[in-house]
């Protein structure tokens, strides 16, 4: 078994009756994806349920696992100290999670001083899913939300994946944050125009199905919208890739309702595993094939596009920087040359942030496969510019292989700045620009650029210039 599912709720204490008295019938959307939710974990029947919850404990510089054998809480807080919820924690599960980030050197770790008396970030969510799923059928593991950075956020994600498949735990994730809280100048923190965008960008991820643009969201947005989940969503993002890259499991994105009546906005998404096309799931189909189908679904998991060298390249990339290995080069379509020089450009998912690139303008190396690989590792750990990309990194990482035409002397009058990049030398100077780059429309603003980056002071008779096309793969 492994992680099956995944699922954001939001958390106000109003939508439990006895709190609301009334009130929460303004959220009833809301209530509605709270009863699906709860019959759809009642329908999977999980053995354990990992609940992160940003009320639970939150710490700028550590992940928070709460201890101990069981845990509860009651609303007394908000007038219902009847609504009460115990839990049972999955404590071999929490030990194994807690060993898998100390070997990822994720700061990470359990401690009794939060975790027996359940908040109301666990406390809402739970009240619904006890109606039809009670605790007693599971043991649950609580983690709270962090302040870490969001790479190690997803990386701590992937660890919650890899646990629930070593531990044969069939495991569902539940993610308990409201989004933004200024949506009203009437509402309990007022208005902020970024609250409204924060809740946009989070429906239009959910709708998309690239939760790993979750952890690409601008740092400034979420502050000023005031948002409270978004690090459980980008633990979930992590959790959800291992299992793709794992076990080949693929999942649906649904936005089952979205709300903000009272200036805090609720969203209720489902993340469930889909079956293979065979009928099957990839991980029994694995298990049936063995540990040789299991190393080549896993490889087929990994595909990041149909485009063979944009392929080629995100594989280079995905092996080198997990195990410092390289896969082999495969026979490429006769369509591509048999040689030729490249680029790899690393992007940020989702961004024009440059993450790393490194090309070579003539082949230098028998094929054209081989010309992707050897600069695939070079742009994702020895681009000067930037630090080595990490294994938390991998999942937002965006690539293009640009494929050099054999340069020509060419003139200014020559040159189109969407069509041919750029070679300046200057005797042993050298630098080249691609074309069709964002922000580049003019060949004197590519003259510019590329003779900054030969350290040339400025493009003059002395300066050989070279025109070449390029075949974008994205």
């Amino acid at each position: 078994m492994a992680l099956t599912a995944a699922y954001i709720v939001p958390h106000p204490p109003l939508a439990v009756p006895q709190v609301g008295r009334g009130q929460e019938r303004a959220i009833q959307a809301t209530l509605d994806g709270y009863a699906t939710v709860a019959q759809r974990i009642a329908a999977q029947a999980p053995d354990a349920i990992v609940i992160i919850s940003p009320h639970t404990a939150y710490y700028a510089d550590w992940i928070f696992f709460a201890g101990g054998s069981e845990a509860e809480g009651n609303l007394g807080q908000f007038g219902a100290p009847d609504v009460r919820i115990h839990l049972t924690y999955d404590v071999d599960f929490r030990s194994a999670l807690e060993r898998a980030a100390r070997s990822r050197n994720i700061p990470a770790g359990a401690t009794d001083s939060h975790g027996k008396l359940l908040d109301h970030g666990m406390l809402v969510p739970l009240y619904f899913l006890d109606q039809a799923y009670p605790s007693s059928r599971y043991q649950a593991v609580s983690i709270g939300g962090s302040a870490l950075p969001r790479a190690t956020l997803l990386e701590f994600g992937r660890c919650i994946a890899s646990v629930a498949e070593a531990l044969d735990r069939k495991c569902v994730l539940l993610v308990s944050g409201d989004l933004s809280h200024k949506l009203k100048e009437d509402g309990p923190y007022g208005f902020h125009p970024a609250a409204p965008e924060f809740d946009r960008r989070f429906t239009q991820i959910v709708e998309s199905g690239n939760l790993n643009q979750f952890a690409t969201l601008d740092a400034d947005l979420c502050e000023n919208a005031a948002e409270c989940g978004l690090s459980g969503f980008v633990m979930m993002a992590g959790a959800l890739s291992q299992a793709h890259e794992e076990r080949g499991a693929t999942f649906s994105s649904e936005l089952i309702s979205y709300e903000g009546p009272f200036g805090v906005g609720y969203g209720v998404a489902a993340f469930e595993e889909q079956p293979a096309p065979n009928g099957g799931h990839g991980e029994s189909a694995q298990k049936e094939a063995g540990e040789g189908a299991r190393i080549q679904q896993s490889s087929e998991a990994d595909r990041f596009s149909e485009d063979p060298l944009v392929d080629l390249a995100y594989r280079t990339v995905n092996l080198y920087v997990r195990e410092g290995r390289t896969p082999e080069p495969p026979p490429l379509d006769d369509s591509l040359p048999k040689a030729a020089g490249c680029f790899v450009s690393i992007h940020l998912k989702g961004t024009d942030e440059l993450r790393g690139c490194i090309g070579t303008i003539q082949p230098t190396c028998a094929s054209l496969a081989e010309e992707v690989i050897q600069n695939a590792v070079s742009a994702s750990t020895r681009d000067p510019r930037f630090p080595p990309i990490s294994p938390a990194e991998l999942p937002q990482l965006s690539i293009n292989v640009d494929v050099l035409f054999p340069p020509e002397p060419a003139t200014v009058a020559d040159l189109d700045a969407e069509r041919y990049g750029v070679i300046v030398t200057q005797g042993f100077k050298r630098g080249l620009l691609l074309p069709d780059l964002e922000g580049v429309d003019t060949p004197e603003q590519q003259l510019s650029i590329a003779c900054a980056k030969a350290g040339i002071s400025q493009f003059g008779p002395d300066v050989a210039l070279e025109r070449f096309e390029v075949v974008r793969h994205t």
